[in-house]
């Protein structure tokens, strides 16, 4: 109880500190300065929990109620957005997978395929969900993915995630490896895009899609293979999941045909995620079916149809005991966090002050962006990073002489790596059962070493590769 309160009163300390002693040189208005101190209130209460975590979710709705940083609409915005519109359908999808049984089929199969070892499994997942994400908006992925590894868990006698160290670690490991998929293509997520937009600008040249693969196939390779080593260092070799694979698959043997009520929840859970997969082919004459709505009809649909027997596939008294309300609250603050950086001028003020920092185009400027992005992501969105950031690497880079495409190229890798804290996708895992203070000591190895390694290849890559400066 004491270690609770103290743990609760400094949470508004460190606001209060971030208020009155942070520099104005940098940090010109209350309103900047106001952010700063809500983003370190908000993670300093998600890692110490002496709340629940979506009560912490609402800490920058209340303290923007009464400094004012950003319009209210702006940050309510974030409590129902179109990601948390995605995030209720996908979990309203396999909540019914639960009433059908279909999640144990799921379960069993994937058990049966690659086994008990948790190495297999570590790279099994991160090569899966990273794959994925480089196609498939990296929300969309989480929210179809970690259901399917809870629900895996939980088959396995691992169903409480909080105490669960074999569990921590596998939807930590999806989660990391989907912020690095998304590095791979454009279609990875929003700031990629956002990207693109900016060397179209600078060029002059529509970019085309593959040169990104060209050039950041080499980046996806180094980052993938040194996280899974990373991961492989919380687990040994002789680390198992509970059971044995022929057990697995023995069991899935023994199960009976799918039934009527399993395959329609497995048709709507493949509908909405080949409808958002394939977004682009259909995109001119459906515009409001985006990722989110399609899972969304598809949710909708799964309270409508019904079951051999004549009963309804789920029921809203049985689907609201089983969506995870937690994950989109936290989700939401994420959200609302970076709504009041961005809105408050925070990050425009703090990219100000990279901008003044004199910087020569060398090592230390690679170093500053890689730090900078990563830094930004963990706190904002990967998108908003962007939108800062971009823009002023550009004005930086052309103002020393330089040609801006490789820096550019080096922006869109810190805005794709963000492991500390449960905003934006990194907040789903945490709504299943993952703790924060978890997700924030293995983020800070990962975040030092990305961080380091990113900038050795960045600068490599900007010295001794002439297609990386190039479209």
């Amino acid at each position: 109880m004491n270690k609770r309160i103290i743990t609760l009163i400094l949470g508004p300390v460190f606001f209060l500190l971030c208020l009155f002693l942070l520099p104005e040189s940098v940090f010109s208005t209350l309103q900047a300065r106001a952010a700063i101190g809500v983003v370190v209130w908000t993670a300093f209460w998600w890692v110490t929990s002496p709340v629940d975590f979506a009560v912490t979710a609402m800490v920058p709705v209340c303290v923007n109620a009464l400094i004012g940083m950003a319009p209210m609409s702006s940050v309510i915005a974030n409590y129902a957005s179109e990601t948390i519109v995605l995030l209720f359908s996908a979990s309203v999808l396999t909540a019914v997978w639960a009433e059908t049984g279909l999640d144990r089929r799921i379960s069993a199969k994937i058990l049966s395929l690659i086994g008990e070892k948790m190495r297999t499994q570590v790279a099994f997942w991160f090569i899966l969900c990273a794959l994925l994400s480089a196609v498939i908006p990296n929300a969309v992925v989480c929210a179809a993915i970690v259901p399917i590894a809870v629900s895996m868990l939980g088959y396995v006698g691992e169903k409480d995630i909080r105490q669960s160290s074999k569990g921590s670690l596998i939807l930590l490991t999806i989660v990391y490896a989907i912020g690095v998929g998304g590095l791979l293509t454009p279609l990875g997520g929003a700031m990629n895009l956002v990207i693109t937009d900016y060397l179209t600008q600078v060029t002059g040249q529509e970019y085309m899609f593959a040169s990104w693969i060209v050039r950041f196939a080499p980046i996806f390779a180094i980052l993938v293979i040194s996280n899974i080593l990373l991961l492989f260092i919380f687990c040994k070799k002789t680390d198992t999941l509970p059971g044995s694979r022929e057990f697995f698959i023995e069991e899935y043997k023994k199960m009976p045909p799918m039934k009527k009520e399993e395959i329609i929840s497995l048709v709507l859970f493949i509908i909405a995620t080949v409808l958002s997969f394939t977004r682009n082919l259909y995109q001119g004459i459906l515009p409001g079916l985006k990722p989110a709505y399609a899972f969304a009809v598809c949710a909708l649909l799964s309270f409508v149809f019904t079951r051999k027997d004549g009963k309804r596939l789920i029921e809203w008294k049985n689907a609201q005991n089983k969506v995870v309300w937690e994950m989109m609250f936290v989700f939401a603050g994420g959200l609302a966090l970076g709504t009041l950086i961005n809105e408050s001028g925070a990050a425009d003020m703090i990219g100000e002050a990279v901008a003044k920092a004199n910087l020569t185009g060398g090592f230390g400027t690679v170093f500053i962006i890689v730090l900078l992005t990563v830094l930004l992501s963990d706190v904002t969105s990967n998108t908003a990073t962007a939108s800062v950031v971009t823009p002023i690497v550009i004005s930086i880079i052309s103002g020393i002489g330089e040609n801006p495409i490789p820096y550019i190229y080096i922006t869109a890798i810190g805005i794709n790596l963000s492991y500390l804290l449960p905003t934006s996708i990194r907040a789903i895992p945490v709504g299943y059962g993952l703790k924060p203070n978890y997700m924030l000591k293995k983020g800070i190895i990962f975040e030092i070493v990305a961080i380091v390694l990113m900038t050795l290849v960045g600068y490599f890559l900007l010295k001794y590769w002439p297609l990386f400066s190039t479209i």
